[in-house]
């Protein structure tokens, strides 16, 4: 049981920094039901696994299996949902999301809020600091994941 949102974000940040260690972009999330028991936790894997779908969220998605039910499931991750994985969120009804920090990345979280999910930011400073040192060392890389990368 993961009784905190400190102590469920610390299962995305496990997962973020071992993606980083893989040569990845350092993105950790997990899912957790209403019983604070961890359903699936994933990190993104575009580049270990060359699939641009296997952001964070989708990857602790796809790992928590199937749910009858995500209304009362809490997605946390390490960043600011990109509005890929903002979409899984409203597609599933997922009722609450905790995000690390959004201060380099801040996605569709506004859009969540106004659709009737909870949203809370932690602004954790190591995961700003991870994230802020990987962008700066990869900034290729980084534009490619945000879809901003111009050939």
């Amino acid at each position: 049981m993961y009784a905190t949102d400190a102590e469920k974000l610390d299962v995305a940040r496990h997962e973020a920094l071992a993606g980083l260690e893989e040569g990845g972009i350092p993105i950790g999330a997990a899912l957790f039901d209403a019983d604070d028991r961890l359903l699936g936790s994933g990190r993104n894997q575009r580049v270990q696994g060359g699939n641009p779908a296997l952001h964070g969220e989708t990857s602790a998605f796809l790992n928590a299996g199937r749910q009858r039910s995500y209304r009362r499931t809490t997605m946390v991750t390490t960043l600011s949902p990109c509005w890929y994985c903002s979409g899984l969120v409203r597609q599933f009804n997922i009722g609450r999301v905790v995000i690390g920090e959004n201060t380099t990345f801040y996605g569709g979280e506004d859009w969540l809020r106004e659709n009737g999910v909870r949203v809370d930011v932690v602004q954790d400073p190591e995961l700003v600091r991870i994230m802020t040192d990987f962008i700066a060392g990869n900034p290729e890389l980084w534009n490619e994941d945000i879809g901003t990368l111009e050939l």
